[in-house]
């Protein structure tokens, strides 16, 4: 899931990655089986009122606007309409173009303080909203807003971002490393990789392999996810999930020590075309050296 991010105030990076998250569960969730894209604007409140006043003649702020490109059929979500949203196919960007989000982040602190939960927690639901009006859901009338609302709460679940359950499945954090491998970034060896990478608390967070001309200075799905993590404050982890195409993706011998570091009895699961596979850190590192070895 590609978005494409306009900035008019200042995003905490942890933030851009969260709602990158979301988006993609978003798409998965949904089931859309072609590449898309979102034009995602972060501004203030004042901004988002004057677009408000411009597009919808309501003259207030509010927390998230969407518009969608995609005309859906009455009573269809994009998971039923791939005619319709291949229509709207951008060859230059390689996706199919979903439509517009503006998220006021004024409104996204303010809200998490009113309603009791995180910043995150509201940042993540902001834009899993708007994608839902964006895939064809509304909810103008009960029954509509009872399915659109079922979708969000199963799309948070999927990340670990609801008010009550943080659980995310293990199909679910191999579904994101999936989506994670359409970033890679490796035009050397052609073996694209991704990660999600499960913390303690549900957090998620996705990683692919860098590659570079400089081959030394590659860098792994896996790391990449860890480096995410702990540059957020999470050092604490349940499973990672590795997705690739032609082979089982197990981690290299520098991601396993990575790993170990912070998770030595972390799950490992891989995924690749045709294959599934499981096992603990600890046999694919047996007898790892970690903090617990330099303690005196």
């Amino acid at each position: 899931m590609k978005l494409d991010w306009y900035f008019h105030v200042d995003v905490d990076p942890s933030t851009i990655s969260l709602l990158q998250t979301a988006a993609d569960a978003a798409v998965l969730t949904e089931g859309i089986a072609r590449p898309c894209m979102v034009s995602v604007t972060i501004c203030d409140d004042e901004e988002i009122q004057e677009i408000n006043r411009e597009y919808r003649n309501i003259d207030r702020a509010t927390d998230v606007l969407s518009f969608p490109s995609v005309n859906y059929p009455k009573g269809l979500t994009a998971g039923q309409c791939d005619k319709q949203i291949k229509m709207e196919w951008d060859a230059e960007a390689g996706a199919c173009f979903l439509g517009d989000l503006i998220i006021s982040l004024p409104h996204v602190k303010a809200q998490a303080e009113e309603y009791g939960h995180s910043f995150q927690r509201e940042a993540a639901y902001l834009l899993v909203h708007g994608m839902c009006h964006l895939m064809g859901y509304d909810h103008i009338e009960e029954d509509e807003r009872k399915v659109m609302r079922a979708m969000e709460e199963k799309i948070l679940s999927s990340i670990g971002q609801t008010r009550d359950d943080n659980t995310v499945t293990d199909e679910q954090l191999l579904a994101l490393a999936r989506e994670a491998m359409q970033r890679s970034y490796s035009p050397y060896s052609h073996y694209p990789v991704g990660a999600a990478l499960l913390c303690n608390d549900g957090r998620v967070f996705q990683g692919c392999n860098i590659e570079n001309a400089s081959f030394g200075l590659t860098n792994c799905a896996e790391r990449t996810a860890v480096f995410k993590a702990v540059s957020e404050g999470a050092t604490e982890f349940t499973a990672i999930a590795i997705a690739s195409k032609v082979s089982a993706p197990w981690p290299c011998g520098a991601c396993r020590q990575v790993l170990n570091e912070f998770a030595p009895q972390i799950r490992v699961l891989v995924t690749w075309d045709g294959g599934q596979g499981e096992m603990l850190l600890t046999d694919l590192l047996p007898h790892g050296f970690g903090p617990k070895d330099l303690q005196s």
